[in-house]
């Protein structure tokens, strides 16, 4: 028997090859080679176009004359000497493609970078250094010590405190109520008052009060101490009116408070715990003709009535906080207030005797009041909630209709004489919070209210407002 069909096919019974049957198992063992060799491709195909997208494609190493490397086998190889590449538009468009992308990115870890140097190493010590240590002769003065007796004289309490334009919000909250803000120079500090049992109890609520914790444990009493170290009587000088800056014994402190119980009954106890400053002349007051400045000016805000504000008609030294959104007035009008206005006084008023809106600043006896009656007899701030009038500051900075609405509110408020102060701005982020405090500023108000005192004592939040950081 012959073997013929071994090398051409697979033998049958009649010792016959079948050549259809080699053929047939090739042609399977192709097919599925190249639809392998497809589907890699096709998966090959859609990962590389990412990374090209990123330009994250990795290149074939070249040989010496800069072709790519032949595949053994390939009968489309290039030929091992090739041309260089030459330079394309495409390729322009394709590197200013992969820039674009890749910028982004490269923005955002470069500031993750600075965050973190930024929280480790601490704030603002990344570029600069703004705190400067100064141990010369630390025990100087002290007893036994070089200089002893020779550091304190009696005016020192508030020595190298230089007085800015800052309301301490809140001020019951600070490590130190009422020396926390004396010491970063604020002129205007904050109690928030409760009236029980004919005491008045100061916090922010009423799970924060404590009984020991009072108005005149925590504001009045410390005042009287500090103004009686501040006008010293010595065979030198007999010092009067002078206020609780050393620097300025001018400058004047304002206490608000804020009225939280019921106004009307509120309001005779608040007076008469006032008595010991009111004494002492320590109190600034109307006296009928004209307004005295002294060393604190009582502003009553809150629940305040102001009904019984103006009860006296020839000495008054509770002050009322007024409603500062009432007094718009575009630029070279004459009057306030525009009768065809439903956000006017009038409509306010009539809404809170409706019962629709709360009691509040500004609100609080004034029925039957137009806004003309608020005036430097009666009134000392203008006030209003800045979230509430202004509104929320979009894309960092205030709109051209949001620094209209203020100027016209700060036109109004010093065309009756009264300081404009804004509550409630914004704190974060504090691009946005120092961006505010320097329109405030600049536009003409007359105090900051700030929860932050360390940052409003500084001057770099100015420089800071419209930096890259």
């Amino acid at each position: 028997m012959e073997v013929s069909g071994l090398a051409k096919g697979t033998f049958t019974l009649d010792d016959s090859s079948d050549e259809r049957s080699v053929s047939s198992n090739y042609q399977s063992e192709m097919d599925v080679e190249a639809s392998n060799y497809s589907l890699g491709t096709a998966r090959l195909s859609i990962a590389h176009r990412l990374r090209s997208v990123l330009g994250m494609t990795s290149r074939r190493r070249k040989n010496g004359n800069g072709a790519e490397p032949a595949i053994k086998g390939d009968p489309q190889a290039p030929s091992a000497r090739r041309e260089p590449r030459r330079f394309r538009r495409t390729d322009v468009v394709r590197f200013a493609t992969r820039a674009l992308i890749a910028a982004p990115f490269v923005v955002l870890m470069l500031f993750g970078v600075l965050h973190i140097m930024h929280a480790v190493v601490g704030p603002t010590r990344l570029f600069w250094d703004v705190e400067v240590m100064d141990d010369f002769l630390p025990d100087w003065g002290m007893p036994g010590h070089v200089g002893e007796g020779l550091a304190k004289y009696p005016t020192d309490a508030t020595r190298d405190v230089i007085p800015i334009r800052c309301h301490s919000h809140n001020d019951y909250w600070r490590h130190i109520p009422l020396f926390d803000a004396l010491h970063w120079g604020c002129t205007g500090v904050e109690a928030d008052v409760w009236l029980f049992d004919e005491e008045l109890y100061v916090g922010h609520n009423l799970a924060s009060l404590t009984p020991n914790r009072t108005f005149e444990s925590l504001y009045v009493n410390p005042l009287v101490d500090l103004l009686e170290k501040m006008n010293p009587h010595t065979k030198f000088a007999n010092i009067s009116g002078h206020g609780v800056f050393d620097v300025d014994g001018s400058q004047t402190l304002v206490l608000l408070v804020d009225f939280k119980t019921n106004g009307n009954e509120l309001f005779p106890v608040v007076s008469r715990q006032l008595e010991a400053l009111r004494s002492k002349d320590y109190l600034s007051h109307w006296n009928g003709t004209q307004f005295n400045e002294r060393a604190v000016t009582v502003v009553g805000t809150g629940n305040t009535p102001f009904d019984l504000v103006v009860a006296g008609t020839d000495y008054r030294d509770i002050f009322f906080d007024a409603p500062l959104d009432q007094m718009w007035e575009s630029s070279g009008s004459v009057s306030m207030r525009d009768d065809d206005n439903d956000n006017d006084l009038g409509f306010a008023l009539s809404e809170l005797e409706a019962g629709v809106v709360s009691p509040g600043q500004g609100k609080v006896g004034t029925a039957g009041q137009s806004v003309d009656a608020f005036n430097t007899t009666n009134s000392y701030y203008a006030s209003v909630s800045f979230t509430h009038s202004i509104g929320f500051v979009w894309r960092g900075h205030l709109s051209s209709k949001q620094m209209e609405t203020i100027r016209g509110q700060i036109r109004g408020a010093h065309a009756r004489g009264l300081k404009v102060r804004y509550w409630d701005t914004p704190s974060w982020p504090v691009s946005v919070r120092n961006h505010v405090w320097h329109v405030l500023m600049k536009e003409g108000a007359d105090m900051l209210n700030v929860d932050d005192l360390h940052a409003a004592s500084v001057d770099q939040w100015k420089a800071r407002v419209h930096g890259w950081w």
